[in-house]
């Protein structure tokens, strides 16, 4: 998950180049939430993204750096991850 997690569904990500479901499940769904979890918490080098914003950029994404389907069941238990967001994440923004 960890090794494969940078790589893109368009192939143009890396490590190893690889594309589509040539990329494990694992490293696809993590792909989306490290990239959720970057935009909408604090770093030393920017501010967390509203949510909004966040999910717009993961949005844009969809069928070129994500998985469609990882994306579109994200965006399906946002709900849940709201919740979580509010419970763990002091820089959470709605």
């Amino acid at each position: 998950m960890v090794a494969f997690h940078h790589e893109r569904w368009d192939g143009k990500g890396y490590s190893e180049g690889l594309h589509g479901e040539d990329i494990p499940l694992s490293a696809r769904i993590m792909a989306v939430a490290d990239v959720f979890d970057a935009l909408t918490s604090k770093r030393v080098y920017k501010p967390a993204f509203p949510l909004q914003e966040a999910l717009n950029i993961i949005e844009e994404g969809k069928g070129t750096q994500f998985d469609p389907k990882c994306v579109e069941v994200f965006m399906a238990a946002l709900p849940k991850i709201k919740a979580v967001l509010r419970r763990y994440n002091p820089d959470y923004l709605e």
